[in-house]
C-alpha cells in the first residue's frame, strides 16, 4: 500500500519495421546577396515629447499616489498604537483585579 508502483514499459507486441537507412547529402551554400549600403535605418519608435500639460499631470498623479499610501500608513500605524494601548489597559486593570484578591 504504501510503496509506489513503477510502471514498466510496455515491449512492443504487433509487427515491427527495421530502421530505414538515411544517406548522406551534401549541402551546398547558396550565394549571399549583400544588402544595398545607401538604405538608412529609421527609427521603430519616436521621441517622447513631454508637453507642460503632461508633466504637471505626471507631477499631480505622483503627489497624489504618495499621498493615498501615506494615509494609509500612517492609519494602519495608528490602528496599531490604538491596539496596544487597548490591550496594556486591560492588563493592568486584569492585574489589578486579580491582586486585590
Amino acid at each position: 500500500m504504501f510503496r509506489p508502483k513503477i510502471p514498466t514499459m510496455p515491449q512492443p507486441t504487433g509487427l515491427v519495421t527495421p530502421p530505414t537507412l538515411i544517406e548522406p547529402t551534401t549541402v551546398t551554400p547558396a550565394p549571399s546577396a549583400t544588402p544595398p549600403a545607401s538604405q538608412a535605418q529609421t527609427a521603430s519608435r519616436p521621441a517622447v515629447q513631454l508637453t507642460p500639460g503632461t508633466v504637471l499631470a505626471l507631477v499631480g498623479g505622483g503627489t497624489a499616489v504618495v499621498l493615498v499610501v501615506g494615509a494609509v500608513l500612517v492609519s494602519m500605524l495608528l490602528a496599531v498604537a490604538l491596539t496596544a494601548t487597548s490591550v496594556a489597559v486591560c492588563a493592568v486593570v486584569t492585574r489589578s483585579l486579580l491582586t486585590r484578591r
